[in-house]
């Protein structure tokens, strides 16, 4: 139950958190000589007009369909990792989250590829007049058929620099917030206590590494149009920063803030409605932990990070 739970509130989070990540997305890989947006509220505007809704959640299949794949990885790999060390401690958390995030980088890159790929697609267009990916599959096919398993797996190395930290953050945030709030067992707000950790968890994870994000947007959309403009991680760096500053770092950050926050909450909020109702709404969770499956462990996160 615990498994199905965190799938669905994944889902959840899914579908209310991607059009703020196409935003962001976009904003990311923006030409600075060409810029098709002026921000953040501009870019939603401007899509919604170009490309009807419906632009805004292009790629969401990717996420879609790797969301069970990821939950297994994370909360599997988390909940082996707590017991192994013993000890439910915040340090432990954080142990326990990055090496989660580690390993589901296996799965979250390749959705992560598909998903950037499909939301660059078709810019600025309300009907794509040359559709070149049909589906996140038929990307990822493409993609395979023209670069081998080495192009299906690009920013594999950024989204491990990426994810890793992040989850550790995530883990880490949210068991310090709800230790602190400090939930009693008729506690009437108990819920939206929970629903805040897990918002505001999911905001400093993507604080503490949103600078690598940028980078493995950029490396993912690279090639898009058949022009490869940076050979390395180092090489994107270096040419970002002497095009567009240091700034560039932040480029899409207030629409991934915005998304973080509603993201969890939506994400938390289902998964704890469905286990307490798969557990009798009169026995109610003991305490905050008690609310959540496998003590912090459900949590599921979409740039993604993987998913956040």
């Amino acid at each position: 139950m615990d498994f199905v739970a965190g799938c669905i509130g994944g889902a959840a989070g899914v579908l209310v958190g991607h059009p703020f990540d196409t935003v962001k997305v976009r904003l990311q890989v923006q030409s600075i000589d060409k810029p098709l947006y002026r921000g953040t509220y501009h870019c939603f505007q401007s899509i919604i007009r170009q490309e009807t809704i419906f632009g805004l959640y292009k790629g969401i299949g990717s996420p879609m369909m790797g969301l069970t794949f990821i939950n297994a990885l994370v909360f599997g790999v988390q909940g082996n990792t707590m017991r192994l060390l013993g000890h439910d401690t915040p340090m432990n958390q954080f142990l326990a989250g990055a090496a989660a995030g580690a390993i589901q980088c296996i799965i979250c890159c390749p959705m992560e590829l598909a998903k950037t790929r499909m939301q660059m697609q078709g810019t600025g267009e309300k009907k794509s007049s040359r559709k070149l990916y049909k589906n996140s599959l038929d990307c990822l096919a493409r993609i395979y058929n023209r670069e081998g398993l080495w192009g299906v797996n690009r920013g594999m190395l950024t989204t491990l620099i990426r994810e890793t930290p992040a989850f550790g953050v995530y883990f880490l945030s949210y068991d310090v917030v709800t230790r602190s709030l400090g939930c009693e067992p008729d506690d009437r707000y108990m819920i939206p206590k929970l629903l805040f950790a897990g918002g505001m968890a999911g905001i400093a994870s993507w604080l503490s590494t949103y600078p690598v994000d940028v980078i493995k947007s950029r490396l993912q959309a690279d090639g898009v149009g058949g022009v490869n403009q940076y050979s390395s991680i180092a090489d994107c760096v270096r040419q970002s920063v002497r095009r567009e500053g240091y700034m560039v770092f932040t480029r899409g950050l207030t629409s991934t803030l915005l998304r973080a926050f509603p993201v969890n909450a939506a994400t938390f909020a289902t998964v704890t409605l469905i286990l307490m109702y798969a557990q009798g709404v009169e026995e109610g969770p003991k305490d905050c932990e008690a609310a959540q499956p496998g003590h912090h462990t459900q949590i599921q996160q979409q740039a993604q990070p993987s998913s956040l």
